[in-house]
Order: C-alpha cells, then structure tokens, then sequence
C-alpha cells in the first residue's frame, strides 16, 4: 500500500526522486506514464500532475534531468501505452461482438462505433489525451470499434506530441507561478472543454440531420 501511495503521489515528491534514484528517475516516471495510458484499470495513476511536475523538476539544473531526453523518453511511452491499449480493445472488441443475438454487443453498434471513430475519433483521441480517466479508455474503445491502425496511429503521435509538450513545457515555463502550479488541472479542464465543444456541436448536428433525413424518408413513402 504504501509503494501504491508513493507512486500515486509521485508528482508531489519528484525532486527528492530525483536525487534518490538518480536516472532511474527516468524509467520509473516513463513506467508510470505507460501504465496510465496502456491499461483501463490505472486511472489512480499521476499524468498530467506528474508531466507538469517533471518540468518543474527538470527546469532545476540541480537535479541533472535532460529536458530533452525526459520528453522523448515520455512521448514514447506515451504513445506506447496507447498502441498497447489499442491492441488490448481491438482482442477482445473482435471477440464480443462476434454472437449476432446480443443487444448491445452487436455488429450494428460496432459498425457505428466504427463509423465514429472513423469520422471524429482523430479529434477525441487528440482530446481526450488531457482527460484523466478518459484517456485510456478512448484507445482501448477505437481498438474494440475497429478503427484503422494506420489512423489510430497518427493522432496517437500528434496526442502524445501535445499532450507531453503541453504538460511538461507548462512546468518548465510556468510552474513558479503559484496560481498556475495550484490550479493546472483545472486549466487543462478548461483547455479540453474549449476543445470539445466544436465536435460535440458538430456531432448534434449530424444527428439532426440524419433525424431530418430519416423523417423525410419516412413521409414520402
């Protein structure tokens, strides 16, 4: 329990990491950033908290951390944890939608999930990088939905390239301003909210028009 409570609170104590466990500072934060990204089931992990943290640290040229080689160190485990995560929905998405008798589970919504992730899921995978919790579902649920590898993986880089920058550089540059330092996830939130609102209003009206569409079908027969 106690090793749990460190890791979860890393972000907190990384400059006394640092000095503790020298470079292997850098595998043990990279770990953390995969786990958080690869698996549904860490949420509890550090992400955007522990990136910020890791530019405060960094920005400290006491601590001997390379801002150059922790971001890319970062930026890889990043897009690792999602290209695993991927893999893991896409196995078991093949798997529960193959009986034609489930409600839910069925080809229809998974030709629909498909369908999404084709048309709007560059965005939300882009978006849902600065979402805790969120952003390891939404590549587990574009693998399960079926969505192109080869299109997964160019957001998934442009994610990962956005949300380690965003993240890591805001400590770099910003993180002695204590209103900043206090209240960074709430920007982050912020941030995401601007960003989403175009898609969710683009998404309403598609289905407006598909309910109009629909309805006129229906009155000219």
């Amino acid at each position: 329990m106690q090793f749990i409570e460190y890791i979860r609170h890393l972000d907190k104590h990384l400059a006394d990491a640092a000095t503790q466990y020298g470079v292997l500072v850098y595998a043990i934060v990279a770990g953390i950033i995969f786990a958080e990204t690869a698996v549904v089931i860490f949420p509890f992990l550090p992400g955007d908290s522990l990136l910020f943290a890791v530019g405060i640290v960094a920005a400290n040229e006491a601590n001997n951390i390379s801002i150059p080689g922790m971001f890319i160190l970062l930026m890889a485990a990043a897009i690792g944890g999602n290209v695993v995560n991927y893999w893991i929905g896409k196995f078991f998405g093949e798997r529960a939608f193959r009986n034609p008798k489930a409600k839910v589970l069925n080809q229809k919504n998974l030709d629909k999930t498909h369908e999404f992730f084709e048309n709007y899921g560059g965005k939300a995978i882009i978006i849902t990088r600065f979402v805790p919790v969120v952003r390891a579902l939404a590549p587990f649920v574009a693998g399960m939905g079926a969505m192109t590898f080869g299109r997964f993986m160019i957001y998934n880089v442009i994610s990962a390239v956005a949300w380690v920058g965003v993240c890591m550089f805001a400590g770099i540059f910003l993180g002695g301003i204590p209103i900043v330092k206090e209240r960074f996830e709430l920007a982050i939130l912020g941030l995401v909210v601007l960003s989403v609102a175009p898609i969710a209003w683009e998404w309403y009206m598609h289905k407006k028009r598909a309910k109009t569409k629909a309805q006129s079908a229906s009155t000219s027969e």
